[in-house]
């Protein structure tokens, strides 16, 4: 599609590109709950008098330093390397109530609600879970062990980083020897409830997954079914030629950085975020399958996002990136799922991307917002809240339409009738005064014919250059047919007795007729004028 021309020429391409896009791109929300069960924690004595022995001949022979907190982490790296040489399983066994999950980013390809997302927000390997459980779930059995351990060091003050390995420990001790009884998995994609905006009206609504592929090195791709939904707004897909090296892609979803903070409100999290950046180079894995790379940057929750050309076609998906622990992005390494693969996935289960009319009436609406036609573009607006009236940014636009007309800033172009209307009024103009002017020429030829009573003498008509002019009077103002015997001349100024073998002047009833007719048909098109003409 074409990208259109705005009221202003600086308007980036991604703050149009976001506002069309945006309505599309949901969260989801990947969850787990269950029972988890973990025993307790022991020191195994005979491996860990070893280590204390190895580290005591490290000090001696100078490898470490002689301090108690070098002592001490040398302990805990060693310990993590190896965890179930230090620590063993016991009774009692502790029981915990847990709900672990994540956040992805997912997006709308048909208006009766089928969703593209990764495979990997839908789905966890036994030991992700057990990792996520053990992170998330276990964190209060991971402080009380590592405080019940740093209390036998009585000798040692713990600083932040030595608590820091005493908890990974206990973190990877649980990992290894969790069991999950009566695990539950449930999908969700979060909607803004009916009025428009996304706030904290805001709730998960239950998604049915329909098909999933291979995570990431594989066909990273899942297919989401959120029952009960029309005319929900949809992404356009492209194809692979659309983008090549050095072109520009866009980069759309739900950073966690955001989602997972609690300084940010809930319509903030809800919100998502645009990045932007080259194509850098397509690659391939060794199982076959082609990726992006991209220096658009990413973050953890951007995984399945939409990735746009700049016209806003889907040209690829958002998989992988490598992050710091502080989920910031590192340059060239976003990669993304081809549009082609998310094509075959889609053709696998008969599904058909389509336009909804939300999107194409929202995208016509955005055009004439931009360019200042206000006027235009509200009514537009309001055919996308009645059509879909969860839209999340819909509401925001209207306002934002309405605060335009009635502070003078609107550019809208009058409507085409209002221009033949006023054409129309201009060329009847010209009829008319065209009229009226024949009729006046007639009038002037008339009055120059004397209407006599009887026999008159010639008038004296003194040379030129003294011609004297009779002046005929005013026709009266009477819609009525006006005759001959109505005008009056002026005599001559220079007039004798008239001569009785002058020749008797006659009224020209054909001109008379034609007089007629013009006034009619004069009175019939003013009669026939379009109002407010």
């Amino acid at each position: 599609m074409a990208t259109p021309a705005y009221a202003d020429d600086d308007i980036p391409v991604g703050t149009v590109l976001a506002a069309k896009t945006h309505p599309a791109v949901q969260l989801t929300s990947l969850t787990f709950t269950g029972q988890v069960v973990v025993p307790t924690p022991e020191i195994n004595q005979g491996p860990f008098n070893q280590l204390v022995q190895q580290t005591t001949d490290a000090v001696i022979n100078g490898r470490i330093s002689n301090d108690e907190q070098s002592i001490a982490k040398y302990l805990f790296q060693r310990m993590g390397a190896n965890v179930d040489r230090y620590i063993r399983p016991v009774a009692p066994n502790r029981v915990v109530e847990a709900e672990v999950g994540g956040m992805c980013t997912g997006w709308w390809v048909t208006p009766d609600g089928y969703m593209v997302t990764g495979a990997h927000c839908v789905e966890m390997s036994d030991q992700a879970l057990a990792d996520t459980f053990a992170q998330q779930a276990l964190t209060k059995f991971a402080e009380e062990d590592a405080q019940t351990v740093l209390a036998d060091l009585r000798s040692f003050e713990a600083d932040e980083e030595m608590l820091k390995l005493a908890q990974q420990l206990y973190v990877t001790f649980n990992s290894n020897h969790l069991k999950i009884e009566n695990l539950q998995k449930s999908i969700a994609v979060v909607q803004s409830l009916p009025g428009g905006g996304v706030d904290k009206t805001a709730k998960p609504v239950p998604a049915e997954l329909v098909s999933v592929g291979e995570s990431y090195p594989g066909k990273d791709f899942a297919l989401l079914k959120v029952n009960g939904q029309q005319n929900l707004p949809t992404l356009p897909l492209g194809e692979d030629s659309d983008v090549q090296t050095g072109t520009t892609l866009y980069i759309s979803g739900f950073p966690g950085l955001v989602t997972n903070t609690p300084f940010f409100s809930l319509e903030s999290k809800l919100e998502p975020a645009l990045t932007e950046g080259p194509y850098n180079a397509k690659r391939s894995t060794q199982e076959g399958v082609p990726y992006i790379q991209t220096q658009a940057p990413s973050y953890h929750g951007n995984s399945g996002g939409p990735v746009f050309s700049r016209e806003g076609k889907v040209i690829g998906m958002l998989i992988a990136g490598t992050v710091s622990e502080g989920g910031e992005a590192s340059e060239n390494e976003s990669f993304v799922l081809p549009v082609s693969i998310i094509k075959e996935k889609l053709n696998e289960k008969n599904i058909k991307p389509a336009a909804a009319l939300t999107t194409t009436e929202y995208n016509a609406a955005l055009d004439s917002f931009f360019k200042r036609h206000y006027a235009e573009a509200l009514p537009k607006f309001r055919e996308v809240q009645a059509l879909h009236p969860n839209h999340p940014y819909v509401a925001k636009y209207i306002t934002e339409s309405q605060q335009g007309i009635s502070s003078g800033k609107d550019e809208s172009p009058q409507p085409i009738m209002f221009w033949v209307l006023v054409g129309g009024g201009v060329l009847l103009a010209v009829v008319v005064g065209l009229v009226l002017l024949r009729v006046l020429v007639k009038r002037g030829r008339r009055s120059r014919t004397s209407v006599s009573y009887g026999h008159q003498a010639p008038q004296y008509v003194p040379p030129s250059p003294y011609l004297q002019h009779m002046q005929p009077y005013a026709l009266p103002s009477s819609p009525e047919p006006v005759s001959d015997a109505t005008q009056y001349v002026r005599p001559a100024q220079y007039g004798r007795p008239a001569d009785p073998y002058a020749q008797q002047q006659q009224p020209q009833p054909r001109e008379v007729a034609d007089l007629e007719r013009e006034l009619a048909e004069l009175r019939r098109q003013l009669g026939n004028r379009p109002p407010g003409a």
